[in-house]
């Protein structure tokens, strides 16, 4: 068991931390519970508009841009529901708990997959312009999402199997619901930490080798600055959405960190890496990249307004 296991089991056994209804505690849970709607609900609104246009719906970059904010929303959800569970102290059978953390950690991995997935797609569209509409159809990219939704979810669905077929009681026992409770060996918690770091090098390796070529791409058929500036532009807002989606590696690591701390404390630096860490990389990634992209930016503001007369909604709304 993990030091944050460790920390956490002790903490509900004592008394004077049982959770009252005192005003720390539900600004807590308004602050966190409003994030997540609020954000939940602009997602809904981006997914509504990528639905309205069927240039939207049959664009590879934007199928991957609907993929990433219904991704992102279950892991609002999932990740909201956890942090609930914890602060009331609730128990769920064992079983109901690897549902909810399969989902929280498949959607978990699914951001920088994805990301590198669309790294690919404008990879192609700069570098093989003419075979961009054969490779990158809307039949290959649903299969790419398939990719990745096993990919992220393997690491999970292998401790489950375990847990089925070393011992099936294990499955039906209460606990607090965490990813710590579904690990019954220690090389569980190896095998974690190892899919942690290959998806994090191998993202990370996509990104520089695809935006290096792009780059490189962009200055060698374009001696227009302005083609050059935009290519810029688009790695670093790229870099930024990689640095957003990978600090959520770093959540493990520092709750091990924090957890060797006063238990109180770790209850306070708990919330606020929870915060920081989870939540607001994932309630800003798809703003940097929706908000900035000219045809998807009009369409959402004329919805955001109620349609209102006063903003333009772009052709073929």
């Amino acid at each position: 068991m993990t030091n944050v296991s460790l920390v956490w089991n002790s903490l509900t056994q004592r008394q004077d931390i049982k959770v009252t209804m005192n005003w720390t505690w539900m600004l807590r849970m308004f602050i966190v519970l409003s994030t997540c709607f609020f954000f939940i609900s602009v997602n809904g609104m981006m997914l509504f508009v990528l639905r309205s246009k069927p240039s939207f719906r049959e664009t590879p970059r934007y199928i991957l841009f609907t993929h990433m904010l219904l991704n992102d929303a279950i892991q609002l959800l999932t990740s909201m529901l956890l942090y609930t569970l914890a602060l009331l102290y609730l128990c769920l059978v064992r079983a109901v708990c690897a549902v909810i953390v399969l989902l929280s950690s498949t959607t978990f991995y699914n951001a920088p997959l994805n990301l590198a997935v669309m790294a690919l797609e404008r990879y192609i569209a700069i570098c093989f312009p003419l075979r961009h509409s054969e490779m990158a159809t809307p039949q290959r990219t649903g299969v790419a999402i398939t990719v990745v939704w096993f990919l992220g979810s393997v690491n999970h669905l292998i401790d489950i199997f375990v847990a089925l077929i070393t011992e099936p009681s294990f499955l039906l026992t209460p606990v607090y619901c965490t990813r710590e409770q579904i690990f019954m060996f220690k090389w569980q918690a190896d095998a974690y930490q190892g899919f942690t770091a290959f998806y994090f090098v191998s993202v990370g390796l996509i990104l520089v080798f695809t935006y290096v070529a792009i780059m490189l791409e962009a200055r060698s058929v374009s001696s227009d600055k302005a083609s050059v500036t935009k290519a810029r532009n688009t790695v670093l807002l790229h870099t930024i959405q990689l640095c957003l989606c990978l600090t959520s590696f770093l959540y493990g690591v520092i709750e091990a960190l924090l957890a060797r701390m006063d238990a109180s404390v770790f209850i306070h630096l708990r919330y606020m890496n929870f915060i920081v860490l989870l939540i607001l990389p994932r309630c800003l990634s798809p703003l940097i990249y929706g908000l900035r992209d000219e045809s998807l930016k009009p369409v959402f503001k004329y919805y955001l307004n109620c349609g209102s007369k006063k903003v333009k909604p772009g052709r073929n709304i």
